[in-house]
């Protein structure tokens, strides 16, 4: 069934994990959507979902983790890029783990990437409709600051969306979708906390002010989506789908039984929820 409702997914790194399970309890149970919008990590599990690879996130994030040429601090120091390019993004999606392009291809809703513009440090909303030709948009939206480099896309240089919208849920209201389903890889009390990291990122982007300064009220911003959301979420225009106790994990895990059971906890509380979830998607067909 295909529902007339934007789906929001939040980034997270490794927090992605809770999405991935929650996604793969829509796919059993059919649950389509006519526009999604990813953020980082969430642009990835969005990816997967809409190629209806279940169990395809899970995978690539575990099954790799010792593999030096995923990630590492090693590709940090040689690169400039915690994860490798050239595994993440073609030696796994083409050979090792194949993406279904086609599947992907044939979507007939709307992806939407957020990457952020290094120079103005604002986001910009990219729809995806050809992976092969537009890798460089989700590697751009993966790419955080410190971790990784700047992708240059069309003479421009971009980082994560997460920088400058991490929750696009106001621009799928602006698309015209009155209900959205939004995903978080947060629990309902935590609040962002000022990054920590802004002397050495003042220091590095130095020639990028607008980017300094989306990193510098980042948790403000963040903050202030999600007392939007739950405001939205007391009025019945969104339903928020979020982890019911505070994940421990951080966005570089890699213990395998931790993710694992991270996975296996979005499965199970979206499961749990389902009947929730369905009143909701049912309301939006009768109103």
């Amino acid at each position: 069934m295909v529902y007339d409702c934007g789906l929001i997914l939040e980034g997270g790194g490794m927090r992605g994990l809770y999405t991935a399970g929650v996604l793969d309890f829509f796919q059993d149970r059919g649950i389509e959507f006519n526009a999604c919008y990813g953020v980082s990590a969430g642009a990835v599990n969005g990816l997967n979902y809409i190629a209806k690879q279940k169990g395809r996130m899970y995978r690539v994030n575990v099954n790799y983790l010792e593999d030096k040429n995923y990630a590492g601090i090693g590709n940090l120091i040689f690169t400039g890029n915690f994860f490798g390019t050239e595994m993440c993004y073609h030696t796994i999606p083409e050979e090792l783990d194949p993406f279904d392009y086609e599947t992907f291809r044939k979507y007939k809703g709307e992806f939407y990437v957020v990457i952020t513009d290094c120079e103005t440090g604002l986001p910009q909303y990219v729809k995806v409709t050809d992976l092969k030709k537009q890798i460089d948009i989700v590697r751009a939206s993966c790419s955080l600051p410190l971790m990784a480099e700047m992708v240059s896309i069309n003479g421009k240089k971009y980082m994560d969306g997460g920088l400058s919208d991490s929750i696009p849920v106001r621009k799928s209201v602006r698309d015209g979708h009155k209900k959205n389903i939004i995903i978080l890889t947060r629990d309902i009390d935590y609040q962002k906390k000022k990054n920590e990291a802004l002397p050495v990122i003042r220091m590095k982007y130095r020639e990028y002010p607008g980017l300094i300064k989306a990193l510098e009220k980042r948790h403000i911003e963040y903050n202030r989506t999600i007392e939007y959301v739950k405001n939205q979420e007391k009025n019945g225009n969104v339903y928020v789908i979020r982890p019911s106790k505070p994940i421990t994990i951080g966005r570089l895990e890699n213990d395998k039984n931790r993710l694992t059971m991270l996975y296996h906890q979005g499965y199970k509380e979206a499961k749990a929820d389902w009947q929730n979830i369905l009143d909701f998607l049912t309301n939006l067909e009768s109103e």
